[in-house]
């Protein structure tokens, strides 16, 4: 019985200590930073000898400031396009992909209401159409272009009684004022590592779009696990995991001759610039 206590110490010993020293290789890492304007930092950082979990990652990040002349918006297509595409289509500063949809006919399959019009509810389970699906827990509002984190309600319909006219269902919600949030670990979706798309609020409004690109030797990717100490390690109060893998893009406008996808999507399976997925929507990231 003293054996049993003594490795379980030294178990939660280890897995601190192991924390702290990612914890500190993220913050204090070689990152490339880089003010596009006033109140909008780009960030990456390449990780290329395992240390960070392990592991070879490759982080990209806006940060937009409370003094950012920015706002974010939702953008939807019928008709899937390049997310890029999306954001030069509308003049956006910088783009992420958004939240889930289908593959085969382009629906989007998870709530979202753009300018007041409902645009997709929350597709259900065949056994249960009642409540939603575990990457359904999460919802981002937008109130004049600036976000909230919502934690969702179980019931898949409860985004119809949201008095917001920009709401996106996604998941699942990593941070809740502080709180790691608990989802389910019996997917391979949470537990392995992915490319992965988060948006994050810190505690004076800054807001983090970050992606982390995965599924090379270049950069493994994260679980979720993984992604919600990254999310909270660089600051954030709330944090929400969107749609992944394949579909993970970053596009950054700095000026008229550098306008470009500054992550690596993975849909080409290989790690450059070029293997952007046509997605049905993307969060925006537009001047006031």
């Amino acid at each position: 019985m003293k054996k049993i206590y003594l490795s379980c110490v030294l178990l939660l010993v280890t897995t601190f200590v192991v924390a702290q020293s990612d914890s500190l290789i993220l913050l204090h890492g070689n990152w490339h930073i880089d003010t596009i304007e006033n109140g909008l930092i780009f960030k990456q950082i390449h990780f290329i000898h395992q240390e960070y979990f392990a592991s070879n990652q490759n982080i990209t990040i806006l940060e937009v400031l409370p003094e950012a002349n920015a706002k974010l918006a939702f953008v939807s297509t019928n008709r899937r396009k390049l997310t890029s595409v999306m954001a030069a289509e509308n003049n956006a500063i910088a783009a992420i992909n958004g939240t889930y949809f289908d593959m085969k006919n382009g629906r989007t399959i998870c709530f979202l209401r753009i300018n007041g019009k409902n645009i997709s509810t929350n597709v259900p389970q065949k056994s249960d159409t009642v409540h939603r699906k575990y990457y359904q827990y999460g919802t981002l509002v937008l109130q004049n272009g600036q976000p909230m984190i919502l934690k969702a309600d179980s019931i898949r319909t409860w985004e119809n009684t949201l008095p917001y006219t920009d709401i996106m269902t996604a998941g699942p919600l990593l941070l809740k004022e502080g709180v790691e949030e608990s989802y389910r670990h019996d997917r391979t979706f949470v537990t392995n590592r992915h490319n992965r798309t988060a948006i994050g609020i810190k505690a004076d409004s800054t807001i983090l779009l970050l992606t982390v690109d995965g599924r090379t030797e270049e950069s493994a990717g994260m679980s979720l696990d993984e992604l919600c100490a990254t999310m909270k390690w660089l600051g954030c109060q709330d944090a929400i995991n969107m749609d992944g893998g394949g579909s993970t893009t970053f596009y950054l406008h700095k000026n008229q001759s550098d306008e470009s996808v500054v992550n690596y999507p993975i849909d080409n399976g290989k790690f450059d610039h070029q293997g952007e997925r046509p997605v049905s929507n993307a969060i925006l990231l537009l001047r006031k």
